[in-house]
């Protein structure tokens, strides 16, 4: 199985990284994380797999998070109720995210990607 890229087609920083993807001829599965919002299961599996903190998967400049307060709310919430936050609504997790069996990479930094890919 190839690369699973989610993002949002007005997202500038998903743009970047898909044109770094076809410049490198790295072949994927683009996923519109509006339209299919990632899975609470997913979310989970990805965030085991990355080992980065589950706050890293929300995308904290949206509107969604703005007005859902979570900048206030996160810190007490347990990893249950950030799961059930992430996994209702494809917009408030940070894009671009690219993953395959080994590797989750959450937003886009291009000499990360670079380091993994």
């Amino acid at each position: 199985m190839g690369y699973l890229f989610l993002c949002y087609a007005k997202c500038t920083t998903c743009s970047k990284a898909r044109n770094f993807l076809e410049t490198k001829g790295i072949v994927f599965e683009e996923r519109d994380i509006k339209k299919m919002n990632p899975s609470r299961e997913e979310i989970q599996k990805w965030q085991q797999k990355s080992g980065l903190p589950l706050k890293r998967f929300f995308n904290t400049s949206g509107i969604l998070y703005r007005s859902l307060e979570l900048a206030r709310r996160l810190p007490k919430m347990s990893e249950n109720e950030m799961l059930d936050i992430l996994a209702s609504d494809g917009m408030i997790v940070k894009r671009p995210i690219l993953t395959d069996e080994k590797v989750v990479l959450v937003g886009f930094n291009e000499e990360e990607w670079k380091k993994h890919l």
